[in-house]
């Protein structure tokens, strides 16, 4: 299933990622879905390999091209959706501080970001505050004397992936009826965190509930100015996070695919094996025309998002949007063909079942998407 549109190098890249998924990653994936944690050893091969904030340019090199990332993306997801997501979270972060962050901000966050040094996570859902992210009620409050007195946050963020162990939060919050971004350490006074567990999928992914009580923060804790925080450094990195979830999906469908043709060929029922039946073998055509048509899709969002076409986010959007409702139609049809195996655990299959369901509601649900895109159909149609 090679993609001939890459150029030599993406090509060489996609074979280096997908060596390392199959060696790194997937034989452990189980087991951190068994766990409900990523090693930290898993995080120094990563930084090691050169997959954390790839997409900031180190010194002296290029940036990841969104082509290529995505590439990255799929290999991930394909080998374990923890892991993918935690590389995401990784780079909302990263990306963030290198587009929006001061100097001092940049230089004390993104290389110890990239060796795997500081883990990093995304802090915006509340408990009553999902897809309508203009209704955070956490609270900003300036202490002391102005900016420099710093500032102090009231409130809870819920669901945040990798909260259980981040070493540092990008935190929005209401500053003075501005929706502010803030870059919180673990260790900030006053905040506190709280395991999430027994999930329906990605367990993996060491979610946690964050309360400020009374957080105190310091000047140099503000990213970027007030008021951007959801128009500008939310929605980029909510961007970023949504394009790598349309290569994961493609990546969790493209295994689901793969298991599924290995188990019907070796399973026989009625004299012979049930990728001949006629019902098991058009799950398997509808499996490998989706996965390949999605994925140009994601190559489609890959390409414009390098060019910096104007449609991009909404080609992205369109992107996550059918790769995750194909995550979930492949994981359903891969634990039908797989039967009673396909409901057991430990099983592959089973596993991507529950991962793929994550899919539709992370990085914007596909309720939300539709609505979206509806109103991008809209305005393509009436421009001519």
């Amino acid at each position: 299933m090679m993609l001939t549109q890459l150029s030599s190098e993406q090509q060489e890249a996609r074979h280096r990622f997908k060596a390392f998924a199959e060696k790194q990653i997937a034989p452990y994936a189980a087991g951190f879905d068994a766990s409900e944690a990523v090693p930290t050893d898993v995080v120094a091969a990563l930084a090691e390999e050169g997959l954390l904030a790839s997409v900031v340019a180190p010194a002296g090199g290029p940036a990841a091209d969104w082509v290529t990332y995505g590439l990255m993306s799929e290999e991930l997801g394909h080998a374990c959706q923890n892991i993918r997501n935690f590389v995401a979270v990784t780079d909302m972060v990263a990306s963030a501080v290198d587009r929006w962050g001061s100097d001092r901000q940049r230089h004390r966050w993104i290389e110890p970001i990239r060796r795997g040094e500081v883990l990093a996570a995304f802090a915006l859902t509340e408990p009553e505050v999902g897809s309508d992210a203009a209704s955070i009620e956490t609270v900003a409050e300036q202490a002391g004397d102005g900016k420099s007195g710093g500032y102090v946050l009231n409130g809870r963020k819920k669901w945040i992936s990798f909260g259980q162990v981040a070493d540092l939060f990008l935190v929005f919050a209401q500053l003075d009826g501005k929706h502010t971004a803030f870059l919180v350490p673990r260790e900030a006074p006053g905040l506190t965190v709280q395991p999430i567990t027994r999930l329906l999928g990605l367990r993996g992914s060491m979610l946690g509930e964050l309360v400020f009580d009374s957080c105190r923060l310091g000047s140099d804790a503000l990213l970027g100015r007030p008021g951007m925080g959801l128009t500008f450094i939310a929605s980029t990195s909510l961007d970023l996070g949504r394009y790598s979830t349309a290569w994961g999906s493609v990546g969790l469908a493209r295994a689901c695919l793969e298991a599924s043709v290995r188990r019907s060929d070796a399973r026989t029922q009625y004299g012979g094996p049930i990728s001949s039946h006629q019902l098991v073998g058009r799950m398997l055509a509808d499996m490998v025309t989706d996965v390949t048509a999605t994925r140009l899709l994601c190559l489609q969002a890959g390409i414009a998002k390098d060019h910096a076409e104007p449609d991009a986010v909404n080609l992205t959007l369109m992107a996550k949007y059918r790769a995750s409702l194909l995550a979930n139609q492949a994981a359903a049809d891969a634990v039908q063909i797989h039967g009673a195996q396909g409901i057991g655990t430990p099983g592959h299959v089973e596993r991507h079942f529950r991962d793929a369901k994550v899919m539709e509601i992370i990085e914007g649900t596909t309720q939300i998407q539709q609505t979206m895109l509806g109103q991008f159909a809209r305005r393509l149609v009436t421009s001519g």
